[in-house]
């Protein structure tokens, strides 16, 4: 059982920091592997419209969906999951704040949303399981 979790607990670590190196990059690492352009980035899916003004992010939206649900099955049953939340929630603005300083990048609200949702949208999950698993 040791094993595993050294595991998770490296997947989740490597995650951070492979998302950190993508964040500060200036540019698209995957636009230039696939496109031989670092100025476009490729778009998984389209993005989450809420309005004809507003939309979230649906790449950053997976992105922090996939680390926060790793994050969560590292420390699930340990006293730091308030700390790992707050940790996620910081990291997402943080890291879309830096776009202001970063040279071919740029601040976006809809990535900002995207991020922010993602460590929501499971940490909602997560607290519904939670109750669901006491009762």
């Amino acid at each position: 059982m040791k094993i595993k979790n050294k595991h998770l607990r490296l997947g989740f670590y490597s995650a951070n920091l492979i998302l950190i190196i993508f964040y500060l990059y200036p540019g698209s690492i995957f636009g230039c592997y696939l496109y031989s352009n670092c100025h476009i980035g490729p778009q998984i899916t389209p993005n989450i419209i809420i309005s004809s003004n507003y939309w979230i992010s649906s790449n950053h939206f997976y992105i922090f969906t996939v680390l926060t649900v790793l994050g969560f099955f590292n420390y699930r049953n340990t006293k730091k999951i308030k700390f790992l939340i707050t940790y996620l929630f910081f990291l997402s603005i943080i890291l879309e704040l830096f776009h202001f300083i970063i040279p071919n990048r740029g601040f976006e609200w809809s990535d900002l949303f995207g991020n922010i949702l993602g460590v929501i949208f499971v940490t909602i999950i997560y607290k519904i399981r939670d109750n669901y698993v006491q009762n």
